[in-house]
């Protein structure tokens, strides 16, 4: 598994159109997407992430093979703000 991450900072008016871009993106996942949070820091209100947890690195490669920006960034640019990557290969996981 692997997860990604995008992170930007957003002015706070714009907050509203990354959480309606990704309640909607959200309908239709990526093949191998097993699950995606949005997130925002309650110290720092105008910072923002997308975490998405991978089936694998080989979809993570294949989404990234296409030829359109990742969902992610494109919520991301539509309110205003360019993000981060990261990605980490989850070496150890405990479910709920």
């Amino acid at each position: 598994m692997v997860i990604t991450i995008l992170e930007a900072q957003l002015d706070l008016d714009q907050a509203a159109i990354l959480k309606d871009s990704f309640k909607e993106a959200v309908q239709n996942l990526d093949e191998g997407i097993v699950e995606t949070f949005l997130l925002q820091n309650p110290k720092d209100l105008s910072q923002w992430r997308i975490t998405t947890l991978w089936s694998s690195s080989e979809a993570l490669n294949a989404m990234r093979k296409k030829e359109e920006p990742p969902k992610g960034v494109i919520m991301f640019r539509n309110a205003g703000a360019e993000p981060k990557l990261s990605i980490f290969n989850v070496v150890a996981h405990s479910g709920i």
